[in-house]
């Protein structure tokens, strides 16, 4: 009888939960993608920068690093709004999730480009190559897939950070669960169902970025994937 009550609980709750795991979505990959893009910027200009730009990066970076998320998103859709720059709730989750994820990304890359031999980047310039040259084509490719253990973490962080938004009142995957159990009173319930969702993605994600690594992987060269500069949660 109980186990029966719960499938139909679980058949009834699953449509909304559906729309807020397409929320969740949106919010990963576009983090992620602006997160990549941004970060790749500071871990360029922290390292191959003067000191006027790595100053500028590093300080960016830390900040970031040095604060907590939600402070951020609280920052982004509250403040901001006190002095005229009005974000939609969605719009603030994107902006605050691409910017907290761009200081970590760039860390991470950091780490990998200091893990190429620089006697690489000597021969690129004997070759004639020129500095923007060098790094775009001998050192960023190889840093890059070694960068891809730290970047899936990365990934998952993000898949399961997202459900912060909800205290901006985005409608993603918890936020949507904490709206069905306020109906129902049934929290243990709809609180392991969304667990067992964020579980079972969580387990593709990974699977999906160790295959990518196996196959990008860069003989002789690699970082740990457990890294010192990894998130601390």
């Amino acid at each position: 009888m109980a186990t029966s009550m719960f499938f139909e609980f679980l058949l009834d709750s699953l449509p909304k939960l559906l729309d807020g795991l397409q929320v969740t979505f949106l919010l990963t990959i576009v983090a992620i993608l602006a997160g990549f893009l941004i970060g790749v910027t500071l871990a360029l200009g922290r390292i191959y920068g003067n000191k006027i730009i790595s100053g500028i990066c590093i300080g960016f970076i830390e900040v970031i690093r040095g604060t907590p998320l939600l402070v951020q998103l609280f920052i982004i859709y509250f403040g901001l709004a006190s002095i005229g720059l009005v974000f939609s709730p969605i719009q603030a989750a994107l902006f605050g999730l691409s910017l907290n994820s761009s200081a970590y990304q760039a860390e991470y890359l950091r780490g990998s480009i200091q893990a190429i031999p620089s006697g690489q980047m000597v021969a690129a310039r004997t070759l004639g190559m020129t500095k923007i040259q060098s790094i775009g084509t001998i050192v960023l490719p190889q840093a890059l897939r070694i960068s891809i253990p730290a970047w899936s973490n990365e990934l998952i962080y993000l898949f399961k950070y997202t459900s912060i938004a909800y205290l901006i009142q985005v409608r993603e995957l918890t936020a949507e669960g904490q709206i069905i159990a306020s109906r129902n009173f049934r929290y243990v319930e709809i609180y392991l169902i969304i667990a067992l969702i964020y579980l079972i993605f969580t387990f593709i994600i990974s699977e999906i970025v160790d295959r990518a690594e196996k196959r990008f992987h860069v003989p002789g060269l690699g970082v740990p994937k457990r890294a010192s500069w990894l998130r601390n949660t």
